[in-house]
């Protein structure tokens, strides 16, 4: 199983920026769908971004209509890391930020928070308004 740590999360005004980093180790990077999750107090795990690799430079990425055109998903196959470039950071985007690992034969279930064989610990991301 493949194993996951998050970092780059923190304090940030409203209207700034902040990337996220995942770092991943043990099975096959590659063959995994790359997701993040984020989950607010008292709230469920909400979807916010996948992105999968059907080999050489195609990759597919899929976006929650409430980050699309602020987040940017992004991964490196090389360096078995994944990123969430976040722009335009409102206070509603406070959450605890996860990543999550997808084997690629089930990535048409990409928003189940259910089907993920593996997550990360979390790091907090904060908007100050």
């Amino acid at each position: 199983q493949v194993q996951l740590v998050e970092s780059g999360g923190g304090l940030v005004q409203a209207g700034g920026s902040l990337r996220l980093s995942c770092a991943a180790s043990g099975r096959t990077f590659s063959a995994y769908t790359m997701a993040w999750f984020r989950q607010a107090p008292g709230k469920e795990r909400d979807f916010i971004a996948a992105i999968s690799w059907s080999g050489g430079s195609i990759y597919y990425s899929y976006y929650a209509d409430s980050v699309k055109g602020r987040f940017t998903i992004s991964r490196d196959n090389a360096k078995n890391t994944l990123y969430l470039q976040m722009n335009s950071l409102k206070p509603e985007d406070t959450a605890v930020y996860y990543c999550a690992a997808l084997p690629n034969s089930r990535t048409d279930y990409y928003r189940d928070p259910n089907v993920y064989d593996a997550w990360g610990q979390g790091t907090q991301v904060t908007v100050s308004s």
